[in-house]
């Protein structure tokens, strides 16, 4: 549901609502649809919102949002201009019998503004105009010119309600097409406004620790960070103080930067997260701050909220963890091959002195890390998921692949932000967590009953946690570890973000939110301003952010899925474009998915490339020969033809 949704069935301030939905509050007031119960504006019992399904025969339907209520009818004649997905405001009609039905009064959401279309002939000769996202026929006009005369695979940009064209975005043929088109399709922003900009370059650039004597100076520490290589805004610095067994988490301090309701906030309201493609990202706030002046570079002073955690040495732990402001200076910029480095032969190539020093923590607290991955994997999951990076040269064409795996430097990175997370969410009963619920067994039986097909059985587990490291065990007896994951992870719901605790089942934990990127997660930034309200016995605030809690976390779960989408999206059209000059080819390939959505995966020097597969004789994790047959650059889909079963197979059949 909706932000704005879930604040009129909750209850808000008139202050409390974002400028786009003031234009929705007036009209509800003048149909005379609020009532305000304790201080608190809401829907009158009569009305409701939710989001609006339409079926084959027309006929519209609003959920029930509690067991008490039951789902609205909403006839063809009642949807006013309301469409399949809108999330809508409707009245109950009392006066009619049969099942309790509706009449929209309100659309406060639509589903799609806008939609990406390109220009075709298709195989009769026939011009049309083709849904990118769907691949159906649709409509578009431009005002004083006829689409004919465009090249075909001409990409356009077109208002949902009135068809008109409000962008060209270039041709299907020009690999730098894709990137207008992930940001589109996804609701993913490039350049900010003027005003963002203008109030980033107000920003100071450089840190003046007398102007701020309220917070703890720990300059002297050997805090390092440690990144990709490629990476530009470094959220996390870490130190470890071996004395006294504590570890600091220093977290770049942007809510210090940015305002509540500033130009900047606001934006990055609206982006929610980073998007990260292979050549460039697409900040959340302006890299006057996300590289500059928020990013904890080294050899400068900056501004930090720091977590300090005291471990037990013998249980590791959390003793005392401990949020307070403070200005830091980095001694050391780390990328992860660096540091793999150093852990592999123990940093005996290292000469320098500032260098020796981190060392005399970071190598101690790397074996500390070893520790606590292993007793959280007693209680959470270790998924071998492998993760793809693509390299693309300047005109957009990809030049070759990698597989990114975890290393040492990896974990232990994440082992100090998952300390740091978990304090942060420890802190509150309700507020902003990062919740993982568990599988439905049933689900999990059901993946169990696909994989007997290839021999894997499993009789003996109690409940979903036992049967997934059963399924894990079996697996990796049989030398499918990793393509058993996959499938088990596809089984396992999404992590959201959620005002209530429901705890993390993946990584086994109790409590856990996001604390460690508010630079690129909003978030990790609202989770900063709570924990601060607390310090400072902000009351007014607090009461502001929790009344809001709500509506944020729907809000920043919807964009993280958006985000990742784009990111996706961008990933297999440069696959798309790679497998287009391969068409008529023919190359090995497993099959990690069967039935009549069957997909391969190519095994080849270009990774990550997942097939379409026509051929009904294939089971699962087959090794085969397949074809490329065909490839839609529009819709970023490849499709093979089984050849078939590469001798091994064949061997064992």
């Amino acid at each position: 549901m909706s932000p704005f949704a879930i604040q009129l069935t909750n209850g808000f301030l008139e202050s409390d609502l974002e400028q786009e939905d003031r234009n929705s509050l007036q009209l509800l007031q003048k149909l005379d649809a609020l009532e305000e119960v304790k201080g608190l504006l809401k829907l009158k019992s009569l009305y409701r919102v939710g989001r609006l399904y339409i079926n084959k025969e027309g006929k519209g339907f609003v959920e029930a949002s509690t067991p008490e209520q039951k789902d609205l009818v909403v006839e063809a004649d009642d949807l006013q201009d309301a469409n399949h997905g809108d999330v809508v405001v409707v009245k109950r009609i009392i006066a009619r019998r049969g099942r309790p039905s509706a009449k929209v009064i309100l659309i406060v959401k639509k589903a799609h503004i806008f939609n990406i279309v390109y220009t075709n002939t298709n195989e009769s000769g026939i011009f049309e105009i083709l849904n990118i996202k769907t691949g159906l026929p649709t409509h578009a006009v431009m005002e004083g010119m006829d689409l004919k005369l465009f090249k075909m695979g001409t990409v356009l940009k077109v208002d949902s309600e009135t068809d008109s064209v409000l962008e060209v975005f270039g041709h299907l043929g020009d690999p730098k097409v894709d990137e207008k088109i992930s940001l589109a399709l996804f609701n993913r922003m490039d350049k900010f406004e003027e005003d963002v900009l203008d109030q980033a370059k107000e920003v100071e650039s450089e840190v003046t620790a007398e102007e701020h004597p309220s917070r703890v100076d720990l300059r002297e520490l050997d805090f390092c960070t440690i990144d990709p290589v490629t990476a530009k805004d470094f959220d996390d610095a870490i130190y470890f103080d071996m004395k006294n067994h504590t570890l600091y988490v220093a977290i770049a301090d942007v809510s210090h930067y940015v305002d509540y309701f500033s130009p900047i906030d606001t934006e990055a309201k609206r982006r929610g997260f980073t998007t990260y493609l292979p050549h460039k990202s697409f900040p959340m706030i302006p890299r006057e701050l996300s590289e500059n002046i928020c990013s904890l570079k080294p050899h400068v002073d900056r501004l930090a909220f720091v977590a300090k955690i005291e471990l037990h040495r013998d249980t590791l732990l959390p003793i005392k963890e401990e949020f307070f402001e403070a200005i830091i200076h980095s001694k050391r910029r780390f990328n992860y091959d660096e540091v793999d480095a150093i852990i592999e032969n123990q940093g005996a190539d290292v000469t320098k002195d500032n260098e020796k020093r981190i060392l005399e923590y970071l190598l101690p607290l790397q074996k500390i890390t070893q520790k606590l991955r292993r007793r959280r994997l007693k209680d959470g999951f270790d998924f071998r998921s492998e993760e793809v990076k693509l390299s693309i040269d300047a005109g957009h064409e990809l030049t070759h692949t990698q597989i990114e795996t975890g290393t040492p430097s990896h974990s232990l990175i994440e082992e100090c932000m998952l300390l740091a997370n978990q304090a942060s969410a420890k802190r509150f009963e309700y507020g902003v967590f990062r919740v993982h619920l568990p599988p439905q067994l049933s689900k999990l039986e059901e993946l169990l009953e696909n994989l007997s097909a290839i021999g894997l059985f499993v009789s003996n587990y109690e409940d979903s946690p036992s049967l997934i490291r059963a399924i894990q065990k079996e697996a990796e007896t049989m030398g499918l570890a990793s393509e058993v994951d996959a499938m088990i992870i596809k089984s396992l719901k999404q992590a959201t973000y959620s005002a209530n605790n429901e705890g993390h089942f993946g990584l086994g934990f109790s409590h856990y939110s996001h604390f460690t990127s508010p630079i690129r997660r909003y978030a990790d930034l609202i989770l900063h301003r709570l924990i601060k309200t607390q310090l400072k016995e902000a009351k007014e605030e607090s009461e502001y952010l929790l009344r809001n809690i709500e509506p944020l976390c729907a809000r920043v779960s919807e964009l993280e899925r958006e985000s990742t989408k784009a990111e996706w999206d961008f990933r297999d059209r440069k696959l798309a474009r790679w497998a287009e000059k391969q068409i008529g080819k023919e190359f090995k390939a497993h099959v990690v998915e069967v039935g009549e959505n069957a997909k391969a995966v190519l095994e080849c020097e270009v990774e990550g490339i997942t097939v379409n597969l026509h051929g009904d004789n294939v089971m699962l994790f087959d090794e085969i020969i397949l074809r490329i047959e065909s490839v839609s650059i529009a819709m970023a889909k490849i499709q093979g033809e089984f050849v078939a079963k590469t001798q091994k197979d064949i061997m064992e059949i």
